[in-house]
């Protein structure tokens, strides 16, 4: 086995108009680190297209209506004053969800240790019947519930480390007692909630709010005290919501995280499937937004997830 990787060209068909912070750029820069020699072992996956039932598990069905009927046959929609649709918007983020959910059926029938996901838009700040925070629909929780209801697991876990809160997640999970969900993200900041005493229908959900300006002692310290309350939950797969804008050089926050910072993080995330659920790791892009940063930064977890798939492979074979 080794680190699966999904994309698809229609990724670079959501076109933003100019000058928006989430562009096809973000793909085009990260496609180019992953073309890297380092990179050459990674089984690599177009991502398929979502039957539209999918987006359902999450979503109503006139939500889904509705961003049908909102994609212009040229130019840009407003969604709301930060997310727009093109004529190949819904086409991308039915990839985007196909995705995640071929990611986590390879990863389930173990032919895959574990899995990145690159495509766009994003989707953690999608709620029931609202796009939003440049996303459309909700596609880590639409995989979340494919993983519970398709597959059959017990227990799934969400970890968001975005810095920005996922809020489209946590509402679509709330009342979901087999999903937990942790989001660590910089506070004030977009979309305005994440407070820690948001803790789910079940108490299911940890929120780590963090200062602007504070960098990865901080984050290290409140990851860890996470990442135990998970281990003792006992997912069967852990899905993360990977977001690189709390990189200290993105432009739309304020908080200091460095590639090691990423690196770290993937690590622990990586110990905690070790011990829970045999390294089982899908891992999809959220947001980032500086080229050069979230390139670096998507290159430096995604040789985490290669190492440690290499690692378990070794020792299955000793």
């Amino acid at each position: 086995m080794s680190t699966a990787f999904f994309t698809h060209d229609s990724a670079l068909k959501h076109v933003a108009p100019p000058g928006h912070a989430e562009s096809e750029s973000r793909i085009e820069a990260i496609w180019a680190a992953l073309r890297a020699p380092e990179f050459a072992a990674l089984a690599r996956y177009p991502a398929p297209l979502a039957p539209e039932a999918e987006v359902l598990r999450c979503h109503p069905a006139r939500h889904l209506e509705a961003v049908r009927m909102a994609i212009p046959a040229a130019g840009w929609a407003m969604l709301d004053p930060d997310t727009f649709a093109a004529p190949g918007s819904l086409v991308a983020a039915l990839h985007a969800i196909g995705g995640v959910n071929a990611a986590v059926d390879l990863v389930l029938a173990g032919q895959a240790g574990n899995a990145f996901v690159a495509m766009r838009p994003p989707g953690h700040h999608a709620e029931a019947e609202r796009a939003m925070g440049f996303c459309l629909s909700g596609s880590i929780a639409i995989a979340a519930m494919r993983a519970l209801d398709h597959h059959g697991l017990a227990r799934v876990a969400v970890l968001d480390f975005d810095v920005h809160h996922g809020n489209g997640t946590q509402a679509l999970l709330w009342d979901e007692p087999r999903a937990m969900f942790v989001s660590s993200h910089q506070m004030p900041l977009y979309p305005g909630s994440g407070y820690a005493s948001e803790t789910g229908a079940h108490g299911q959900m940890i929120n780590l709010p963090l200062l602007p300006g504070s960098g990865g002692a901080e984050m290290r310290a409140a990851w860890q005290e996470a990442l135990d309350r998970v281990r003792d939950f006992a997912p069967e797969l852990i899905l993360v919501s990977a977001g690189f804008d709390a990189h200290h050089a993105d432009p739309l926050a304020a908080l200091e995280w460095t590639d090691s910072d990423f690196r770290w993080l993937t690590h622990a995330i990586c110990d905690l499937a070790d011990d829970c659920c045999a390294g089982r790791v899908v891992s999809t892009l959220e947001g980032g937004y500086d080229l050069t940063a979230v390139a670096a930064s998507v290159a430096a977890h995604v040789a985490v997830l290669m190492e440690r798939d290499d690692d378990r492979n070794s020792g299955d074979e000793l």
